[in-house]
């Protein structure tokens, strides 16, 4: 895949991030594209809907549903901050997203090679293609976020 196109669209993922960043979410950004196009992008918003459902992949994908007039989102690229979770993966082998581009390992909870491996599970017939790009700057935004939670909740 061509690296030049792939840091523009995560780019496009960060801001996202950013958004939920200032809202005091965990900062996950996401966008889909299909045809080099954007057709959904979004943030996490557990916090603010106190709803565990609404990662920035679960968010974006329903997006991107309406748009294409499918549940299929087949030809489509995913580029997310952070490495989908057990649920967002599952929603992206429904959804037959065909490719996946994160930016930081999440070594908790990641789906797509850090704890588990779903995206290519050998039971299923819909694999995703992962790659991984700007982890630096992914990890970086999540960190700061944390660092300043912990140091708020110690100021309290």
């Amino acid at each position: 895949m061509d690296r030049e196109i792939d840091e523009k669209f995560m780019k496009k993922a960060i801001e996202q991030a950013k958004n939920a960043y200032y809202l005091d979410e965990v900062p996950v950004g996401c966008v889909i594209v299909k045809d080099n196009k954007i057709i959904a992008s979004e943030y996490n918003s557990v916090e603010r809907d106190n709803n565990a459902l609404m990662h920035a992949e679960i968010k974006a994908i329903e997006k991107a549903s309406k748009v294409v007039g499918n549940f299929r989102l087949e030809n489509c690229t995913m580029y997310v901050t952070l490495e989908p979770c057990v649920m967002c993966t599952g929603a992206l082998l429904y959804s037959r997203i065909s490719r996946v581009v994160f930016g930081a390992y999440d070594k908790k909870r990641g789906a797509c090679g850090s704890l588990l491996s779903l995206n290519n599970f050998e039971g299923l017939n819909h694999k995703i293609i992962v790659d991984s790009i700007m982890e630096e700057e992914c990890l970086e935004l999540i960190q700061t976020f944390f660092r300043r939670i912990r140091e708020k909740n110690k100021n309290k």
